[in-house]
């Protein structure tokens, strides 16, 4: 919708002067502000003076961006000297970073980082703030963990040549008691990550519907709606009818307001902001986003952000282009090296096992992989190359739009040998065409179309310079 302007010419929000009377939330960076963006960083290790051919060729373009975007999906801690312990709810593994971690990916060239996820409290509130020291010391502005929410909540600022950045992170995926939450009454905040909660139902036929509805009709206690044509609860899941089975989200409308409340004034206070989601819905199996997330992506950007930034699922999902603006629903992996711990199971059932004795008890990395039907292990549980191929991003802006998308191909050594497995290098070829093709077939849904030039996809929008 047009923006009405007064009788002197000028945007409402400005006075004939120029002078912005209510904050605006207009891109407002120089022309050829470029943001490079990647996934999931699971790493334990600095990686940068290491024998890992290929990985100064990406820290290449990562340092190109004036803001260099990952998700940090790990917690950064000295494990010799740490205090804590893990926690009995879990993000999936019990990740764990050396404190070398931080400045290598400074080095790298990463400078904002999203820490909002299902890993935010692997190691409790020690690991959390940790994690949060050891990057403020390598100069890495991050967001969405802290004191309390408003402190989770709030957007960060990276200073730039180009303008002012801004970051606002959260997470649909989360571990129980691990929101943060503000101070109410005489009870102090309590700290954590900040959440999007969201309601998840099951999508049936009608005809199984009414066959769940027998069921819940036999029961002693049937369901308050088992009279409702359409909709269902039963053994602690929600049932809806559709036409075709699966899962659907609604998200939580004062979350859904509190986020773009968040986006809006960060906006206000920078020239451009990025919004990051952690969202493994409906589960790392899916290629596709789930059914809320379009929706949603677009009312940020509508609020006033310049990029939607998904990750979690650990492989790619599509990208769509939004009132020039990308929103790229899932980056998949960067680093994928963390099998220091024992993962994908039960911190209880592990304490106190000897592994010389006790034939469930996890021996080495090979037998947690060839055991996770049984263990739940973390190389077992996405083993498929699909886990270990993604990109990285360059979005370039002129006049504050959109130019073009620059899409590099990347593979984290699937075939490697564990001590060099999870880390990536740029792929061209073969690989790289399967990897954009992939990518470019899971982006047409949204009416993107994807460019292939010297194994670089390429977006670029009609109009647009070079």
């Amino acid at each position: 919708m047009e923006k009405k302007l007064h009788d002197n010419g000028c945007d409402p929000a400005r006075r004939a002067d120029g002078y912005d009377t209510v904050g605006s939330i207009e891109t407002n960076v120089a022309d050829g502000f470029t943001m490079v963006a990647v996934g999931d960083l699971i790493v334990s290790r600095a990686l940068m003076e290491g024998r890992h051919p290929g990985i100064h060729a990406i820290a290449e373009i990562l340092r190109n961006g004036d803001a260099t975007f990952g998700n940090m999906e790990s917690v950064i801690f000295d494990i010799r000297s740490f205090k804590g312990s893990p926690q009995a709810e879990h993000g999936g593994a019990y990740h764990v970073s050396l404190p070398e971690v931080g400045p290598d990916l400074k080095a790298m060239g990463f400078n904002i980082m999203g820490r909002a996820n299902n890993h935010t409290l692997d190691w409790g509130l020690e690991g959390m703030r940790a994690t949060g020291r050891i990057l403020d010391e390598s100069g890495i502005i991050h967001a969405g963990a802290g004191e309390n929410l408003a402190e989770a909540s709030a957007a960060r600022f990276l200073e730039t040549a180009r303008g002012r950045v801004a970051l606002v992170s959260f997470t649909t995926s989360f571990t129980p008691m691990s929101r943060a939450c503000d101070p109410a009454g005489e009870a102090p905040g309590r700290p954590g990550l900040y959440a999007l909660r969201l309601t998840e139902s099951i999508v049936v036929p009608p005809t199984m519907l009414e066959s769940l509805r027998n069921v819940s009709d036999s029961l002693p206690n049937p369901s308050p709606d088992h009279k409702n044509p359409n909709r269902l609860s039963l053994a602690g899941a929600t049932f809806k009818s559709g036409d075709k089975a699966g899962y659907s989200y609604e998200p939580d409308a004062g979350d859904v307001a509190d986020i773009l409340r968040n986006v809006r004034r960060g906006k206000q206070f920078s020239d451009f902001c990025v919004v990051t989601n952690h969202c493994h819905e409906p589960g790392n199996w899916s290629q596709e986003p789930p059914d809320y997330e379009q929706s949603f992506a677009r009312k940020t950007i509508d609020a006033g952000a310049d990029a939607y930034v998904g990750h979690g699922p650990h492989l790619l999902r599509g990208i769509e282009i939004y009132k020039g603006r990308p929103i790229l629903y899932s980056l998949g992996n960067f680093f994928y090296d963390d099998l220091r711990t024992p993962v994908g199971a039960d911190m209880f059932a592990l304490y106190g096992k000897n592994p010389r004795t006790d034939t469930d008890a996890e021996v080495t990395v090979d037998e947690e992989t060839k055991g996770y039907p049984r263990a739940g292990g973390f190389v077992g549980a996405l083993a498929a190359p699909i886990y270990y191929e993604s990109i990285i991003t360059v979005s370039r802006f002129e006049r504050n739009h959109l130019a073009e998308l620059r899409l590099y191909p990347i593979e984290l050594g699937y075939a490697q040998r564990f001590a060099n497995r999870g880390i990536p290098k740029l792929v061209a070829r073969s690989q790289a065409k399967a990897i954009l093709e992939r990518l470019q077939k899971l982006s047409e849904p949204f009416g993107t179309e994807i460019a292939f030039e010297n194994d670089v996809g390429v977006i670029k929008l009609p109009g647009a310079s070079r």
